[in-house]
C-alpha cells in the first residue's frame, strides 16, 4: 500500500513547528521516528493532508540531568536510553525498558516523544512514565503545559494533546538510592507488543517495604498504577506473602478488554502473574544500585 497524497514540511525549530500546527491543526501529523505513523499511512488508516517532519529540529534531541532526574528531548531515540551512561546511573530501569521495545532497527528510529504521543496502552515507555510519574511537557500557542501521565493518557491511542500542541520533553525522576526495580512482560515473540506488562519500584528499610510503585500495562485502555498493590506492600516485610497480596490486588483492579491476542479473562490472570514477577525482580535488586 501507499499513503494518500500529503504536503510535506521539514521545520528546523520548535517555533516553526508550532506555526505549522497552528496553521493546519487537525489536518496535520507530526513525523518523528515514523515507526507507528508510517505503517498507518501506508494502510491509509491515517490520511494527514500535511506531514510535519521534526527530525531536523535539533533542539528536541538531548539528554539532560535536572534536579537529580533526567530530561529527555522528544526526538531522543530509544537506543539512547539503552546506551547513555547518565540514564543508567540515575534511572537504570529506563535502559531495561528501552531494550524491550521492538527490535534494534525500531529502537534506532523510534523516539521517546513519538511513543508517548502514540499512546499504545501496552507500549513500554508509557508504562515507565506511568510507573515513575514522569512529567510530560507540551508546547502550543498558549505556552507550555506540564502533564502527569494520568492527565496525558486518555484512552486507547488517545492523549490530551491538542492539535496545535507539540510534545517537547519528558522528565523522569531518578530512582531513590538503594531502591529495587523490576520490569516483566508477556509477549508471544521477542519484539512484539506485550499482552500484559508490569513494572515496580520498591524502597525498603530493614527488610520492610516503606514505599512502593506498581504499574500495569494491558489491563486497561491506558497504563495504570495499582494503588491496591502498592497499599498491600507498604509496611510489610518483603516476601512471597506480600507479593501474592499485591498481585491479587492488581488482579482485582484490572479492567482489560478482549482482542485478537487475548481474552479479558486471560489478561486479568496474567496481571496477577506478572505483577508478582516484577515484584520478585525488584526485591532481588534492593540495595544493589542497578
Amino acid at each position: 500500500m501507499k499513503p494518500a497524497p500529503f504536503e510535506y514540511f521539514a521545520p528546523r525549530s520548535v517555533a516553526e513547528t508550532l506555526d505549522l500546527l497552528a496553521r493546519y491543526g487537525d489536518e496535520a501529523k507530526i513525523l518523528a521516528g515514523g515507526q507507528s505513523l508510517v505503517p498507518l499511512m501506508n494502510f491509509r488508516l491515517a490520511r494527514p493532508a500535511y506531514l510535519i517532519d521534526i527530525n531536523r529540529v535539533a533542539e528536541l534531541d538531548y539528554v539532560r540531568p535536572i534536579d537529580g532526574g533526567l530530561a529527555l528531548g522528544a526526538i531522543t531515540r530509544h537506543y539512547v536510553l539503552e546506551e547513555h551512561p547518565e540514564i543508567a546511573a540515575r534511572c537504570p530501569l529506563l535502559p531495561r525498558i528501552a531494550s524491550l521495545i521492538g527490535h534494534v532497527q525500531i529502537r534506532h528510529r523510534g523516539t521517546v516523544g513519538g511513543s508517548l504521543a502514540h499512546a499504545d496502552p501496552v507500549a513500554e515507555l508509557p508504562l515507565a512514565a506511568t510507573l515513575l510519574d514522569a512529567e510530560i511537557v507540551v508546547r502550543g500557542p498558549n505556552g507550555e503545559r506540564v502533564l502527569r501521565p494520568s492527565e496525558f493518557f486518555v484512552h486507547y491511542l488517545l492523549t490530551s494533546l491538542e492539535p496545535t500542541e507539540l510534545l517537547t520533553e519528558v522528565r523522569f525522576p531518578a530512582l531513590p538510592a538503594g531502591a529495587g526495580w523490576g520490569v516483566q512482560e508477556l509477549c508471544r515473540r521477542h519484539g512484539d507488543f506485550a499482552i500484559v506488562a508490569a513494572a515496580a519500584v520498591l524502597e525498603v528499610e530493614d527488610g520492610v517495604c516503606r514505599r512502593a510503585r506498581v504499574a500495569v500495562a494491558g489491563a486497561a485502555p491506558t497504563p495504570r498504577r495499582s494503588p491496591g498493590a502498592e497499599a498491600a506492600l507498604v509496611g510489610q516485610p518483603l516476601g512471597p506473602e506480600a507479593f501474592a497480596a499485591a498481585a491479587e490486588a492488581a488482579f482485582a483492579e484490572a479492567e482489560p478488554d478482549s482482542d485478537i491476542h487475548a481474552s479479558a479473562d486471560y489478561r486479568r490472570k496474567m496481571v496477577r502473574v506478572f505483577v508478582r514477577r516484577a515484584l520478585e525482580e525488584a526485591a532481588s535488586r534492593v540495595g544493589k544500585g542497578s
